[in-house]
């Protein structure tokens, strides 16, 4: 996932995603912090990276309020401007203001998503309503306004570049989206709605880390793992050590389902650890969300009424390739028959094979992932634990994602001790051109911790920007369990997935090739970003690659040919099963907000289930992919009315690899056309035109319905 950060980024709330298109260099404004605090001054690092050897806790909140002081003086100097308007002194100025906001928040995001603490908990939650007035001060400033309306009613007679034109087409939208042109009380109105909402989705991000981290499973019994690894064991029995616990801790990762549960053949124990899952968030305690959620929603209606449309999604979606509520749900309808059956299907081949077994069970949540493992094994002679030794995380990375890279785009890594980082486990890469000049910094933090938000993410701790003289430093995270000290880091084929998901992510960061760091790398629409980083996730069995990174951890040998024909066969395995949780999660993602203002929301869970009922999608045995009460996307990473963007881009990069496939595949001839036409335009023209000039013709879904086992229509 890009955290819209963010997506698109980690953790972001809405008040630090619209940052994201506020970068700059000084404008010579006075700098009121001590030299004694890290972000004074620009990094002199590599790349400008954080001195993060350097950055405590105290010097966020001090820098964080400076950068606000300073943002708010340069947009002041801008509306005020009395010399004659133009595109240099009012856009390019806007591109330019709030270098030192930019620099503190780069870090504050990375750090608050992936090593949080109290300190920083506390802050993001009291600073947030005051970044969220910052945006507003922006976008509801009316002579910002005018300025900015002027330019873009003149647009033809000034002769700019095309990226600077679509920079005015940008700005302009951004503006009216925000609410430039209500008046002044319905301003007032959305300033306070707008600081409400900051304020709770900030909250939430920080109930959701630390109900994850309340939420994990204490087991006693030995027998209760029983089906277990040994290396999973032992990271487990790590972590309870690590809380002066006895036994094992087995810890929550972002989804409904956890990923041992296709291991434990203890029912109990699933059952527990399922429930641990799906209640986490609704225990009735300090870290229960459902009351902020309906409040958030309700904010998001309101604010959608002022703007004078009928819903959220109504008003949200008007910058994305979708552009309806109606596109969008006419897509996931078209969809929903052919997955739900599969899924059916699927849950009867269990239910046989359990009572063949004479299990004397109904299939439950909580046993899918175990039996569906076994029909897997019976079906395709795939086992997870026999695959497992061949993915190594570190030869996955420098033999197979890092490769991949090199063997399309030409790009060669050089490990980098000497730049600073905020927790251990985090490597850092210099990533060099195919011509062999340095091209970024990539990050890397994959192993599961309490203080990291769930799930798997990238962004940016720099954006490129040649009007900055920037080049972009990036980062992946991830949730992998860590291994026991000594043991190698064996992960599933989904992780390696993960791995080459959130590198196409960093990928397009990498390529950005921008003028104006607004419309630089992932800064594009959320139904388009995720096209990239899918579009990666083929390469990881790419035969090239695979026989160059899927090798034995002990003897070093490649995985034998009948294994990767069994993970071939088994690919579209259980997709009944993904496609129905993924696109259940984007349809309560769409029924929360397609909720006119004013509804009376008064039980999340009931809404939730009337939600699933009513789209199809109440199937029992079938959860959706995330709750309500922990769907941090939504509420929390700026896919509000998004979450149905990552099938979309499912369809945007299975039709286009299928031009890979036509065109001779992995090369770098074929990557270097991708690179060019897709991974460094940014958002600097449109997006379908974008598709289809790559492609050829208008997005098609036959090859991801190919793709997925689903008919063909």
């Amino acid at each position: 996932m890009k955290y819209i950060a963010v997506l698109l980024s980690a953790c972001i709330s809405v008040a630090f995603i619209s940052f994201k298109n506020n970068r700059s260099v000084s404008m010579n404004i006075e700098n009121d912090l001590p030299a004694s605090n890290p972000f004074s001054r620009a990094s002199t690092l590599p790349f400008q990276a954080p001195p993060f050897d350097k950055i405590k806790n105290e010097d966020y909140e001090p820098a964080l309020r400076e950068g606000i002081k300073q943002q708010l003086n340069e947009i002041k100097t801008i509306a005020d401007n009395a010399a004659a308007l133009t595109f240099e002194n009012t856009l390019v100025a806007l591109e330019k203001s709030g270098a030192l906001l930019r620099r503190v928040n780069n870090a504050f995001n990375a750090v608050t998503g992936a090593n949080t603490n109290d300190t920083l908990q506390q802050l993001q939650e009291t600073i947030a309503p005051e970044l969220s007035a910052v945006h507003d001060e922006i976008y509801l400033n009316d002579q910002l306004f005018k300025r900015v309306e002027t330019i873009y009613n003149n647009r033809t007679n000034l002769k700019l570049d095309k990226e600077s034109n679509r920079l005015v087409e940008y700005y302009y939208q951004q503006f009216v989206l925000a609410g430039a042109k209500l008046s002044a009380a319905d301003k007032e109105q959305m300033k306070k709605l707008n600081a409400e909402e900051a304020t709770l989705t900030a909250k939430f991000i920080n109930q959701l880390v630390n109900a994850a981290k309340a939420g994990a499973l204490h087991v006693e019994d030995a027998a209760a793992l029983t089906g277990l690894s040994q290396p999973d064991k032992e990271a487990f029995a790590q972590d309870a050590a690590a809380k002066n616990r006895n036994g094992w801790l087995i810890p929550l990762q972002n989804t409904t389902q956890q990923p041992v549960l296709q291991s434990l053949s203890n029912r109990n124990t699933r059952e527990q650890l399922f429930n641990a899952s799906w209640i986490r968030a609704e225990r009735s305690d300090s870290n229960d969300t459902r009351a902020g959620i309906i409040r958030i929603a309700a904010i998001r209606a309101q604010k959608a009424k002022l703007m004078g449309f009928e819903n959220y999604a109504a008003w949200k979606l008007q910058d994305q390739m979708a552009q309806t509520p109606q596109a969008v749900n006419k897509f996931l309808n078209a969809l929903v028959p052919a997955v739900t059956g599969k899924a059916k299907q699927e849950a009867a081949d269990i239910q046989a094979l359990i009572d063949a077994q004479n299990g004397g069970i109904q299939l439950q949540p909580y046993d899918w992932e175990f039996y569906a493992e076994q029909v897997r094994k019976a079906k395709y002679d795939l086992d997870e634990s026999e695959i497992k030794p061949y993915f190594e995380l570190n030869t996955v990375l420098e033999k197979g994602v890092f490769y991949a890279a090199n063997q399309l785009y030409g790009l060669t890594f050089k490990e980098r001790h000497d730049i600073p980082i905020y927790q251990p486990d985090v490597r850092v890469f210099e990533v060099f051109d195919k011509d062999g000049t340095s091209l970024a910094l990539f990050y890397c933090d994959y192993f599961k911790r309490d203080n990291k938000s769930g799930g798997a993410w990238m962004s940016n701790l720099v954006d490129q920007s040649f009007l900055l003289k920037t080049k972009p430093v990036i980062y992946n995270v991830c949730n992998f369990t860590k291994p026991a000290p000594g043991q190698p880091a064996l992960i599933s084929f989904d992780d390696v997935t993960t791995m080459f998901h959130e590198f196409g992510h960093a990928l397009h960061g990498m390529f950005a090739h921008q003028n104006y760091p607004s419309l630089s790398g992932t800064n594009v629409a959320r139904d388009y970003v995720e096209f990239p980083s899918q579009f990666n996730e083929h390469w990881a069995l790419d035969a090239k690659v695979l026989n160059n990174y899927a090798l034995h951890y002990k003897t070093g040998q490649p995985i034998p040919p009948q294994l990767v024909d069994k993970i071939k066969r088994a690919s579209s395995f259980n997709q009944g099963y993904a496609l129905t949780e993924a696109i259940a999660a984007a349809a309560l993602d769409m029924q929360w907000h397609t909720l006119p203002a004013g509804t009376a929301i008064t039980n999340a869970d009931a809404f939730e289930k009337n939600a699933l009922h009513v789209t199809g999608l109440d199937l029992p045995q079938v959860p959706p992919r995330y709750r309500s009460s922990y769907f941090l996307h939504i509420w929390g990473n700026g896919y509000a009315a998004g979450y149905y963007a990552y099938q979309w881009t499912k369809m945007l990069e299975e039709d286009a690899y299928s031009w890979f496939t036509e065109n001779g595949g992995l090369t770098r001839a074929n990557g270097q056309r991708f690179r060019d036409m897709i991974l460094s335009r940014g958002n600097t023209e449109d997006y379908n035109k974008m598709f289809k000039d790559f492609r050829g013709h208008e997005p098609d879904i036959k090859a991801m319905e190919k793709a997925l086992g689903l008919p063909v229509n």
